[in-house]
């Protein structure tokens, strides 16, 4: 029987990805097996495989398909990396990393959101995902270094206990900007030192925090 959301992920990463520039075979692949309608609020399947982001719930939303493989692909994993992400929200991106990295250590600030997610995340078998709930502009210092943090909210700057937290000769993928536009950075640890270069703008929902912007 053919199964109507594989092959509305082989459209996406098709139409989507590798028309847009994504080349890295290991995110493609990812990207197509990961079932990203279950991890919306849609039950239209090709809804949930459209070019766009969508709501969440907790004024959090699921980033656009194209987002989410352009930051995973500027992380440029290999396999054995340990991986800091900020902002859980759903669970897709963190499922999505954890179909190529050795591990996932992802934080969000929302209880409801974060226990929805370990759920999900459980039953579809991820055990290589750890869902904390906390301030992520603080990071995890007690699993640092990472060899990768990805942050999925906008930043007002990189945080300094990121840059503490990031293993040395490995990348910090981060939207920086204001709360209506960011661009996105990929950031390179050499030397102590973060060296910053531009990916492309986005647009994030706010990054809530102690180094970021004030909650409500």
């Amino acid at each position: 029987m053919t199964d109507p959301a594989a092959e509305a992920r082989k459209r996406m990463v098709d139409s989507q990805l590798r028309a847009r520039g994504i080349a890295d075979p290991r995110v493609l692949a990812a990207m197509e097996k990961v079932p990203r309608h279950l991890f919306t609020q849609e039950r239209d399947i090709r809804e949930a495989y459209d070019d766009h982001a969508m709501s969440i719930g907790e004024g959090q939303t699921i980033s656009q398909p194209y987002i989410v493989a352009t930051m995973t692909e500027s992380l440029a994993l290999k396999g054995h990396e340990r991986v800091l992400e900020v902002g859980t929200g759903s669970g897709y991106q963190a499922a999505v990393l954890a179909e190529l990295c050795a591990e996932v250590y992802s934080m969000e600030r929302h209880a409801s959101l974060a226990e929805r997610a370990r759920q999900r995340l459980e039953n579809l078998g991820y055990q290589n995902v750890h869902v904390c709930v906390g301030d992520g502009t603080l990071g995890l210092p007690e699993h640092a270094p990472y060899q990768g943090i990805i942050v999925t909210a906008g930043a007002p700057k990189i945080a300094d206990a990121w840059a503490q937290q990031l293993d040395e000769g490995y990348r910090l993928v981060v939207p920086v900007g204001d709360r209506w536009s960011q661009q996105l950075i990929c950031a390179t640890k050499k030397g102590g030192k973060l060296h910053e270069r531009y990916v492309c703008g986005c647009v994030f929902v706010p990054l809530v925090g102690k180094d970021g912007w004030p909650g409500d």
